[in-house]
């Protein structure tokens, strides 16, 4: 590890992370909570919350694609992804939906709000961010796509999103 510049697990939990939180609404799929963990981990996300449904560790489906992830990147388990969501609002946080939804916002027509922290929900495979919890939320981004499916796998959805606020969050000096 130490060649490749790698941290320690305790040297990274350390670090300063990315003002984001990821919440995950209701995800079915094991391999994608873990693929999530692992983009998650890539760009010093502050916090993963698991809600609804969504699988939780260890588990040995999650892990397969965490590659350990699990272990660096802070998460907690909320029920009801409702309380997730009014909780963050309490705390200050600007809440947006990966959605397509009305009056979304294209990915690279965002702004973010300056000295807040944020929070990105990202839905179940089929269904997407629920409606109760896309009303609590400020804004909903959508990803451009130019073929016929104009749908993403969620955890790719994951990575280009996190990869634009760690961008836009100048993450990469």
């Amino acid at each position: 590890m130490e060649e490749l510049g790698r941290l320690s697990v305790d040297a990274f939990r350390k670090t300063d992370k990315m003002p984001v939180t990821v919440v995950l609404d209701n995800v079915r799929s094991m391999h994608n909570v873990g693929s999530i963990f692992r983009t998650s981990d890539a760009f010093l996300i502050e916090k993963i919350i698991l809600c609804g449904y969504t699988p939780r560790p260890p588990h040995r489906d999650i892990n397969k694609t965490a590659l350990g992830a699990t272990e660096t990147v802070a998460w907690e388990y909320v029920d009801a992804t409702t309380t997730a969501i009014l909780e963050l609002k309490r705390r200050g946080y600007w809440i947006a939906a990966i959605e397509q939804a009305g009056e979304s916002i294209m990915l690279p027509e965002i702004k973010l709000p300056e000295n807040r922290p944020v929070c990105v929900v990202f839905g179940n495979e089929v269904d997407g961010v629920d409606d109760d919890v896309l009303a609590l939320c400020d804004a909903a981004i959508e990803i451009p796509q130019m073929g016929m499916k104009h749908s993403l796998n969620v955890s790719v959805a994951a990575g280009i999103v996190l990869y634009e606020l760690a961008a836009l969050s100048k993450i990469f000096g």
